[in-house]
């Protein structure tokens, strides 16, 4: 058998500490940007790629929207299905890998929030395929709006520190950070309490991005009106240009073909 990768053993059995955590909060006010992106057409369809347990489905389900969520991780997956059916929402929640995405021009937006798979993969080909799987499953002229890692942010601050000041006092805890300028991957010890009180102690390998790889990405893709603001927690908006001081990047792109 196959050693777990650190992201699927991070969300084994972690889903309703998951939700208490500090960078998990923002979801109204995230909900109320993609509205905006989508002009308030609730006709659309969504596909939430990375939906964790629900958050952003489960709001945009509640403001009368159409949106399908897919994860890896079985537990996360089964707490979105347990807050949905507490809301009387019908939503299909399904465990797809985000690197393999069955879809073909089913949908017309696609959201992927919070580090929702994309930077988490072992090698950049794995992140490429689900910008790629995301590409595909959109109808012509489909949107997809999604947050990164900011490659700008480890060029003048430290990583570790962020995060630590971030984490807050239950939250997951991160430590023994490396962030490699030649790949801008950041290499550190996650330390996460899980929903059976089991401490957990993984070697993370997140991936950075700068805009120019964003953009260059994206068209190649086939994506125009590519667009790259700074990603306020529970505060999206276009107003926020990208800095050195935002830790995310927030993206916004709508497919050509």
């Amino acid at each position: 058998m196959n050693k777990k990768q650190w992201y699927e053993a991070l969300f084994e059995d972690y889903a309703k500490k998951y939700d208490a955590e500090v960078f998990t909060q923002g979801t109204g006010g995230e909900c109320d940007f993609i509205e905006k992106e989508l002009n308030f057409n609730k006709s659309l369809r969504i596909l939430d790629v990375g939906c964790g347990t629900g958050r952003h489905s489960i709001e945009m389900t509640k403001r009368g929207y159409s949106i399908e969520g897919i994860d890896l991780s079985e537990s996360q997956l089964a707490l979105a299905q347990e807050k949905a059916a507490k809301e009387n929402l019908k939503i299909d929640f399904l465990r797809l890998d985000a690197r393999s995405l069955p879809f073909n021009g089913e949908f017309d937006a696609a959201i992927m929030l919070c580090e929702g798979s994309f930077p988490l993969m072992e090698t950049d080909e794995m992140n490429f395929e689900i910008l790629k799987g995301i590409s595909r499953a959109l109808k012509k002229n489909g949107k997809v709006i999604f947050t990164t890692l900011n490659g700008l942010f480890p060029l003048f601050h430290s990583v570790e520190k962020f995060l630590a000041s971030e984490s807050g006092d239950t939250g997951a805890t991160y430590r023994s950070n490396t962030f490699d300028l030649m790949t801008f991957r950041d290499k550190n010890i996650t330390e996460v309490e899980d929903d059976f009180g089991k401490i957990k102690s993984l070697e993370c390998n997140e991936r950075y991005y700068v805009p120019s790889e964003i953009t260059w990405l994206l068209k190649s893709l086939g994506f125009r009106n590519i667009e790259i603001f700074g990603a306020k927690l529970g505060a999206f908006s276009r107003r926020d240009t990208l800095t050195t001081e935002d830790f995310e990047m927030l993206v916004t792109a709508e497919k050509n073909q």
